[in-house]
């Protein structure tokens, strides 16, 4: 791959674009890897990723998708036979999600999907990697997802999702897109704010506002599919915004105890407020620390 990894859109393929095999998408840099499903590394991000029915746990909602990253398939069964890894361009999909880098999603017509062509390979648009986990695959071995909602210029595509944080593209361009981190607070989660006076329970830091104090609620087991988490105060703690992205990207998590893993400390825990163990046993697992 000597071509140079391209981010975004590329001039002259449109959303909707049909190509008729991988080897067509080669020459403009917009997915440059003839049999591998991601085209980034773990250095600069990914680019672009082509669904074709490689993984048995993909899962495909149209403009929200959930993918299962590259490694541990047999190629010659395409069965699962090891772990995953974070590395490569599972690596690069971190980093998209962390720089908010957009990633061109094309299906393929051996994708098992309502929204897969009848034949050759269709893009979907530009895509943003929200969220990222390890669980164990159908097949028992370790499998690296990530959860992708749609960002590109067909606006309408996208629905109101019940989830704190939304990652949405405002500005479409070629090279570079701006990604904005959006918090909606719930009733409950306001709740659990106030019972700790907006002080982050992991560092004890209140952010003074021009009118009071701000903190964020975060999910343990997060919203929306596929965790499926509950908006309960049992599944909400008081986190300022560091510790709140920490926390979502895997960082640290909470053993039940409340002793912190990846840092330093107990998560502090007032008598009024309950948590529910298994949420915490949830949150090791999908980061890997169980």
């Amino acid at each position: 791959m000597s071509k140079p990894i391209i981010f975004g859109e590329i001039e002259g393929i449109e959303e909707g674009y049909h190509f008729n095999n991988r080897k067509e998408m080669m020459s403009t840099s917009f997915h440059r890897n003839w049999g591998a499903g991601i085209d980034g590394n773990a250095k600069e991000g990914t680019a672009a990723i082509v669904l074709s029915g490689g993984y048995e746990d993909d899962l495909d909602f149209g403009e929200e998708i959930v993918y299962t990253g590259a490694g541990g398939n047999d190629s010659n069964t395409g069965k699962q036979i090891r772990d995953q890894a974070w590395e490569k361009g599972n690596a690069g999909l971190i980093i998209s999600m962390d720089q908010g880098l957009p990633v061109r999603v094309i299906r393929g017509s051996t994708h098992r999907s309502e929204f897969s062509p009848q034949n050759g390979y269709s893009y979907a648009g530009l895509y943003s990697v929200v969220d990222a986990w390890e669980e164990t695959g159908k097949s028992g071995f370790k499998i690296c997802r990530f959860r992708l909602e749609y960002s590109g210029n067909n606006q309408s595509k996208k629905t109101v999702q019940q989830i704190e944080l939304d990652y949405s593209e405002r500005t479409k361009k070629r090279i570079e897109s701006t990604i904005l981190r959006i918090v909606r607070d719930t009733k409950v989660a306001w709740q659990i704010k106030r019972l700790y006076n907006f002080k982050c329970q992991v560092c004890q830091i209140s952010i003074p506002t021009k009118l009071g104090h701000y903190a964020e609620g975060a999910h343990i087991k997060p919203l929306g599919k596929p965790h499926n988490g509950d908006d309960n105060p049992n599944n909400l703690i008081c986190l300022c915004p560091n510790h709140h992205i920490m926390f979502d990207k895997g960082v640290f998590s909470i053993k039940d105890d409340l002793q912190l893993i990846g840092l330093s400390g107990e998560l502090t825990i007032n008598d009024n407020h309950t948590l529910n163990f298994s949420n915490l046993q949830y949150h090791r697992q999908t980061h890997g620390f169980e």
